[in-house]
């Protein structure tokens, strides 16, 4: 559906955005046939530039920089947005926090706010995380927080990005025997709050201002 809402942003810097999301979702090197559907599905719904995944390419940091700018709004919900993606799946990678850095620069943005970041989830996973970490997280969780979607090719694609459910919480079994237990990924991941807000305002802004019909998000 093509949404009648004016955004802020030209189709060069939401072209533009949309690579650096997918730059930042393809760092760890995993590019299964969920993420080949979903980029296929970005590219024919969200772009509309007659490309197909094959044949989008990652942007780097300069080429970013040159549509969104340096140090404008523009640039910082972009960031916003890319953490958001790095954090989907409740891991974070040191790939993902390198080219997440490389952006930070490109753009003229605090890297400072990443550092708590860096050393929550680059830890292995644990149920809890202790009050130093947690008090290392409220800037963060504030900065993130801060987030005003604008634009609905933004909006489809963190709805579409972002699980619905608290995902892979299941028993592995062997031979009938239960061996491992995987917690849900809302026990793991310290930012999960922040993500389901995030999804949370980009169906509003879908459903509220544009009028969408948002059930294939449910």
């Amino acid at each position: 559906m093509t949404s009648t809402v004016q955004s802020p942003y030209s189709s060069e810097q939401i072209a533009a955005w949309l690579r650096g999301l997918l730059t930042i979702a393809w760092a760890d090197g995993n590019f299964d046939p969920q993420e080949q559907e979903l980029i296929a599905s970005i590219t024919k719904d969200e772009l509309a530039l007659g490309m197909t995944w094959d044949s989008l390419e990652v942007i780097t940091p300069i080429e970013l920089a040159a549509v969104l700018g340096k140090g404008t709004p523009a640039a910082e919900n972009f960031l916003r947005t890319a953490v958001m993606v790095a954090i989907a799946d409740g891991t974070y990678s040191p790939s993902e926090d390198r080219v997440l850095q490389q952006f930070c620069q490109a753009l003229e943005q605090p890297e400072n706010l990443l550092e708590p970041l860096r050393h929550t989830l680059e830890q292995p996973a644990t149920p809890g995380l202790t009050k130093r970490q947690i008090d290392a997280l409220h800037p963060l969780r504030d900065w993130l927080d801060g987030l005003d979607i604008q634009d609905p090719r933004v909006a489809r694609f963190l709805c579409k990005m972002i699980p619905s459910q608290c995902p892979f919480e299941r028993d592995v079994t062997l031979f009938g025997r239960k061996i491992v237990h995987i917690p849900p990924m809302c026990k793991i991941n310290p930012l999960y709050e922040q993500l389901v807000g995030l999804r949370f305002r980009a169906l509003s802004y879908l459903a509220d201002k544009c009028g969408e019909d948002v059930s294939p998000y449910i």
